[in-house]
């Protein structure tokens, strides 16, 4: 028997769905309660889809709300269910859905559509062939109404759930039948239909659908048939398929390149701004592409001045942005303040000995020449080129800042060419009278900064002058994006010679301070970003100059608003790390201290802002060393507090995790990077607190080593291995204990948001083996298990870098505490391990790691027999060894060369002319 509505069931769904709309909180959570008690009763998606369907009496937004509460109920269907009863009504549901198609209401049959795909998603492909069958007849239906209901429901199932097409009817595939009739429907005469079509094809283009790539010809003929068509949003379609096609299937566009570079920068110039800004992508997605440089560089000379217009700014950016007056009084709204993401520390990627590696360890700022003072976007892949927008319609991705992209990344790519192609134009916007003429000008010449700078070289002795100067302007948007584009010169600044810097790199410091302490809130925030920049370009130069830099930027205290508060957290943290122990002078303590100790005491201990705040402390803390000292007490205390509340609340939340809200990790994760800062810059005068604090801290290390939150753990294994090289006294009691958690997390193959654990835990482990000196029975009982953990991390093709470096560290610095116990493994291990160190930069963690692998081939020289021209590789890499290691390498190499006898001269012969060289010259064999 098919099911059918009880009208007291009825009237009670539409009296819910009635009070759905209700303004009253209480009404509200009653509604929403019964709501989760209906979900797993299988009559309710039936009452759902009658109601959505058939309840033509009901207002139109209670039927399209019975329709999103079916989709989720079908996503949600985890619950128990009755067997017959459910089946009934599922059946109920599926027959009744499919009449939606036809409804006259638009935003009806777009519910509808939302359903079936959600219901189709949930099913195996083909298993509900009535829904393919209607929506693919109704394609070619009369109704209007059906055509368009249909489309919008495949144009939901390409973009959720294709792989619910690709199945095989009467010998064919479904796909390979539908995608010549969505191309033919491109042509169709109502526009939605039309767009419905190109968004389908842009779907399946995107995942590569052999049907697609089977009619590749004719749909990019389509795509021309439809170039000039009078809907926009065609238009915006059509140049996003050649921008998705160009980037697939370059081949295809490469024989019409003329005619499409026409059309693009034809829509590039479109009154549309949504056409105007697809037309633009089509230019960055053309100059990311290595591939197409040679078909790019011939339309340099039509593209490069369209970006320039289009870096102008709208009329629309300017009735939010242009603000002259001093703003800085006026509080930020919390929609100004996006959430910040708070990076947990990570050792990993050790620096290289090639000039063209960037790898770089520990937990130091990484930053983009610039980026900082543009970090506001909401696509972290999109490159800034603005300061921070104040309002978020003028943070969104646009035109300005998709063409500076294309010219930032064509600069690269071209260099001077782009170059004398650009210089007529900059020189006529830089010097025009018309102010955002040039504003535009001199964020071009941030853009082409890095990929122009050889020949704008000769032009910068007059520009960075000139850029100084533009800090005056009385127009606050000139005065803010100067501060970028001189943020991105720092680098050549910094350069110059001693004599030159009077002229250029204090004045731009000079400068931009005084940007730092503007009364406008945009050029506060682009002046501390572009100054945070030179200061990581800089490094101990500005040393001589620290005590003016330190009143500038404690003063900015006394102006900023919580927005650029955290810019300027960022500011001393970068400014600490980049002068590293300089900062420990009783001098500029005494300037720096009083304002963060201020903030610091005003704020709670849960309160956001204090994230900033102990991030920054952490790097003044490193960088002063024990001159810090005097301010640890408290900082530590109030560390632990932090820890051991925020694990009480995790605790609370996990007895009773629907009745109490998560607590966020990132308190804890920053207080647990702030106490490795202090271990790190205070050593062994952190015995004395550890030892005496309340609450312990090795017991509350010992619950975030084993939380369930990744970025709690990582931490937690940073400052453990801090702690093993700064307090091992205080740390080895614990080992026998912590050892388990720490081998736990070392695994082949983590998820992706374990691999910095593992790489924590693995780095934490070699600082541990590393402190035993040969002594490591209580790290034996631990190493046979650590060692067939950290193996096959090595062995593994497809770990990470980084890992794959810590492995091996590891590896080297179990054997220089147990060697005996480590090089049986040799033989499996030993190609991996060269191939994994040899490019790192020298340093003490290789130089420890080589030694303890020396110690395995002394215990086991047969182990490295068939890996021999890859230890030869590895030793010759290294640049400047210690006299230790050196010795070490001469004593194995020898004992080789001894060992073979005759045969010598033949195994060295097939080794690479540059081993066979390096051999000869340092170890004389």
């Amino acid at each position: 028997m098919s099911w059918q509505p009880q009208q007291e069931g009825l009237n009670e769904v539409l009296a819910m769905l009635r009070q759905t709309s209700s303004g009253n909180t209480e009404v509200q959570k009653a509604v929403a309660q019964r709501l989760e008690q209906l979900r797993f009763v299988p009559d309710f998606l039936a009452y759902l889809a009658h109601v959505l369907i058939f309840a033509t009496g009901e207002e139109d937004s209670h039927r399209a709300i019975a329709g999103l509460l079916l989709k989720n109920s079908v996503n949600q269907r985890t619950g128990p269910t009755s067997g017959e009863a459910d089946e009934r009504a599922m059946a109920y549901v599926k027959a009744t859905i499919l009449r939606g198609l036809e409804d006259g209401d638009t935003m009806i049959r777009q519910t509808v559509g939302t359903v079936i795909c959600s219901l189709l998603s949930n099913e195996e492909a083909g298993a509900w062939p009535e829904a393919l069958d209607a929506v693919t007849k109704g394609m070619s239906a009369q109704d209007i109404n059906v055509v368009e209901g249909s489309f919008n429901t495949l144009e939901k199932i390409c973009e959720d759930c294709p792989h619910k097409l690709d199945f095989t009817i009467q010998g064919r595939n479904l796909l390979d039948h539908l995608v010549p009739e969505f191309i033919k429907f491109t042509s169709h005469s109502h526009a939605k239909i039309r767009i419905y079509c190109l968004e389908i094809m842009q779907a399946l283009c995107v995942i590569r659908v052999p049907a697609v790539t089977a009619n590749i010809d004719l749909y990019i003929q389509s795509l021309f048939e439809r170039a000039a068509d009078d809907n926009s949003d065609v238009r915006r379609l059509v140049c996003a398929a050649l921008g998705l096609i160009l980037n697939t299937r370059a081949d295809k566009l490469v024989p019409e390149m003329n005619n499409v570079v026409n059309y693009i920068a034809y829509c590039t110039k479109d009154a549309d701004e949504t056409v105007a800004l697809e037309a633009c992508e089509f230019w960055l997605t053309f100059a990311e592409d290595q591939n197409l440089k040679d078909q790019l560089r011939p339309h340099l000379a039509k593209i490069a001045p369209l970006l320039l217009q289009g870096m102008v700014y709208s009329e629309y950016d300017l009735l939010y942005l242009d603000v002259d007056e001093d703003d800085e009084a006026v509080p930020d709204k919390e929609t100004d303040i996006k959430p910040k993401t708070y990076s947990s520390k990570v050792h990993a990627s050790h620096e290289t000995n090639d000039p063209s590696s960037s790898a770089t360890g520990g937990a130091g700022k990484s930053r983009e020449a610039g980026d900082k003072a543009l970090e506001d976007e909401d696509d972290e892949e999109d490159e800034d080129y603005d300061s921070d927008e104040e309002d978020d319609s003028a943070g969104e991705w646009n035109i300005r800042k998709c063409s500076a992209a294309a010219l930032d990344v064509m600069a690269v790519s071209f260099g001077n060419d782009l170059l004398e192609i650009l210089l007529p134009y900059l020189k006529e916007r830089l010097f025009s009278e018309t102010w955002t003429e040039r504003e535009c000008g001199i964020l071009a010449l941030g853009a082409i900064a890095e990929g122009c700078i050889d020949g704008l070289e000769p032009h910068l002795p007059q520009l960075v002058p000139w850029l100084i100067q533009s800090l005056k302007d009385t127009k606050a948007l000139i005065r803010s994006i100067t501060c970028w584009s001189l943020g991105r010169y720092s680098s050549w600044c910094v350069q110059t010679s001693p004599e030159d810097k009077t002229r250029f790199f204090i004045p731009a410091m000079e400068g931009l301070l005084q940007m730092v302490l503007d009364g406008n809130k945009r050029v506060q925030e682009a002046g501390c970003s572009a100054f945070a920049t030179l200061e990581e370009e800089a490094g101990a130069q500005i040393v001589p100059y620290l005590e003016p830099i330190l009143r500038n930027l404690t003063f900015a205290f006394n102006k900023y608003q919580q927005k650029n508060l955290l810019i300027l957290y960022d500011a001393l943290g970068t400014l600490a790390d980049s002068v590293g122990s300089a900062l420990g002078a009783p001098l500029y303590l005494e300037i720096l201290m009083p304002p963060l100790i201020e903030r610091w005491v005003k704020l709670s201990d849960n309160d956001n802002d204090l994230v900033p705040l102990l991030e920054c402390l952490s790097s003044v803390s490193i960088a002063a060393g024990p001159a810090f000292a005097p301010y640890t007490q408290p900082v530590y205390q109030r560390c632990l507090t932090i820890i051991q509340t925020c694990l009480q609340q995790f605790q609370v939340f996990q007895q009773d995790p629907d009745n109490n809200e998560e607590p966020d990790h990132t308190f804890i994760v920053v207080a647990l990077d702030l106490l490795s800062g202090l271990t790190q810059g205070l050593g062994d005068h952190m015995h004395q607190l550890i030892a005496t604090t309340e609450p312990p801290l090795l017991n509350l290390l010992a619950s975030c080593l084993t939380h369930w939150e990744p970025p709690i753990r990582q931490s937690a294994h940073a400052l453990l291995g801090d702690m093993a090289i700064s307090c091992f006294p205080i740390l080895k009691p614990a080992i026998s204990t912590l050892m388990p958690f720490v081998t736990e997390q070392i695994v082949v193959d983590p998820m992706p948001d374990c691999v910095s654990v593992c790489n924590n835990a693995a780095w934490a482990t070699g600082e541990i083996a590393l402190q035993y000196n040969g002594d490591s029975a209580a790290l034996d009982p631990f190493i046979p298990g650590l060692i067939q953990r950290l193996v096959p991390i090595l062995l593994n093709p497809k770990a990470p870098k980084s890992l794959a470096e810590n492995a091996a560290v590891t590896i080297g610095r179990l054997g220089l505490v147990a060697p005996a116990t480590v090089a049986p493994g040799l033989p499996t291990f030993a190609q991996a391990w060269c191939t994994a160190l040899w490019e790192i930069k020298d340093n003490e963690e290789k130089d420890s790691a080589f030694r303890g692998f020396c110690m395995m081939i002394s215990a086991n020289p047969s182990g490295i027999e068939q890996s021999f021209v890859w230890f030869c590789n590895a030793v010759c890499k290294w640049q400047h060894p210690s006299a230790q290691l050196d010795g070490m390498f001469r004593t194995i190499l020898q004992g080789f060369k001894n060992g073979l006898g005759p045969t010598w001269d033949q195994t060295v012969v097939s080794f690479p002319p540059v081993i066979r060289q390096r051999l000869a010259e340092r170890y004389e064999v």
